[in-house]
């Protein structure tokens, strides 16, 4: 068949995709979507009960990835809050209460949100089964991490209770398991990019780690007796009267240079607090660094994969014709049909319509082969009962420029229909 003929079936191929990607409450194979009972029409509508919301709602989905954002501006504030800020009456404090806010909002709607069973693979929209299972689960971390511990803090003014409140408040970063199950679930879309997809989740790890870490050391720097015993206080002795700008850069600055083990030796360690928290740091960037270096590798392995299994075919190829000193032209058509096979590889997606069921293949080949088999003048006249037969078993084939068919006086054992390009008689 034609370059054109089998773009058109990839075509119609990922149309079908998207239209039933579309189908709102119906089964995905890249996501954790519903599954039809036995018995139950595929495209049959799920309707649940009054005031219950769907998953895999729109709306609710958008009110998800809202929450993602939210998510992302917790992981920041809360580690800064911890070691650089102080409680007060300001606009961070509006604005800290705000996303709690809609957190809290959140909590209350997961009552009201539908889940999908992990046996039967359909929605349970009983408000009772969907408050046990939530009160069973998760619903203790959502309240802590919701809780209003900035605005309890100021009802004690002892620096002991605000360290105490600070380290509560740190129960925010529960709320990464959402960006964790985003990526999750973007790793499985086909319309994101698998390999940026894993790169940013890495990039966003390591500078999540980065931030942690410089605000953890400068907390520790900070709460030390002895300023000058420190590793920012033996630089910069007065580095409490800095900006929260140049202490947050400084911080960040020891971080990156530690978790990279370049180390300058600028700034380091000066008492046995920082001495252990460093070691710490250390051994948990070796785990980090074997885990970025191990994903990096699958990735490029993956990416060039194709690639190189196409060069050792193609080398494989060219030896075995030089071993055996077959004749150019036999030669040429042997790299030309692997060099055409890698090109149209994916045009073909025959090994993707082999995997599916009978009746689905047989309904591809009939919408895309029925038409070129009734107006081909051999079966003309024929049954649409043998056709149908018939455009079951065809598969799309290339054939390079020059090659070879069917040899004389072979026996041949398939039928070929022309669709384009045109064949010599020798």
């Amino acid at each position: 068949m034609s370059f054109s003929c089998a773009r058109n079936f990839l075509q119609r191929f990922c149309t079908e995709d998207v239209h039933s990607r579309r189908i709102p409450n119906h089964g995905s194979c890249f996501s954790n979507d519903l599954l039809p009972s036995l018995g139950a029409r595929i495209n049959q509508t799920t309707k649940l009960r009054r005031h219950i919301i769907s998953p895999y709602d729109p709306r609710y989905r958008a009110w998800q990835m809202w929450l993602v954002v939210l998510v992302i501006y917790s992981a920041w504030i809360s580690p800064l809050q911890f070691a650089f800020l102080t409680y007060k009456k300001d606009v961070l404090f509006l604005v800290d209460n705000i996303v709690n806010g809609f957190f809290a909002i959140d909590l209350v709607l997961t009552f009201f949100v539908a889940y999908l069973d992990s046996q039967s693979c359909l929605l349970v929209d009983n408000p009772k089964k969907i408050a046990i299972r939530y009160i069973s689960t998760w619903f203790v971390f959502d309240v802590s991490s919701t809780a209003p511990f900035q605005p309890l803090s100021l009802l004690f003014r002892e620096q002991s209770s605000e360290l105490g409140f600070k380290l509560l408040n740190m129960l925010r970063l529960w709320r990464l398991r959402r960006v964790s199950s985003l990526f999750a679930r973007l790793e499985k879309d086909i319309r994101f990019n698998y390999f940026w997809t894993r790169c940013t989740k890495l990039v966003s790890v390591t500078l999540f780690a980065v931030h942690c870490a410089g605000c953890f050391n400068y907390l520790i720097a900070d709460r030390y007796p002895d300023p000058t015993r420190t590793w920012i206080g033996a630089v910069n002795p007065n580095f409490k009267e800095d900006s929260l700008w140049n202490r947050y850069v400084t911080s960040m600055y020891w971080s990156i240079t530690t978790i990279t083990t370049t180390g300058y030796g600028d700034l380091h360690a000066e008492n046995p607090r920082e001495m252990l928290f460093d070691i710490f740091y250390m051994l948990f960037n070796l785990g980090l660094t074997s885990y970025l270096i191990g994903n990096m590798t699958n990735l490029v392995v993956h990416w060039t994969s194709r690639t190189r299994n196409f060069r050792d075919m193609f080398r494989a190829a060219s030896e075995f014709a030089t071993r055996n000193q077959l004749p150019p032209r036999i030669q040429d058509q042997m790299l030309s049909h692997i060099s055409l096979k890698f090109k149209t590889e994916g045009l073909k997606q025959q090994e993707t319509v082999n995997g599916l069921p009978k009746a689905i293949r047989s309904s591809i080949a009939h919408y895309l082969f029925y038409p070129i088999v009734e107006n081909t003048y051999l079966f003309q006249g024929v049954s649409h009962d043998f056709l149908f037969q018939l455009v079951s078993e065809m598969e799309a084939e290339y054939f390079s420029p020059r090659a070879d068919v069917i040899l004389q006086n072979e026996s041949p054992s398939d039928l070929y229909v022309l669709v384009s390009g045109s064949v010599n008689l020798d």
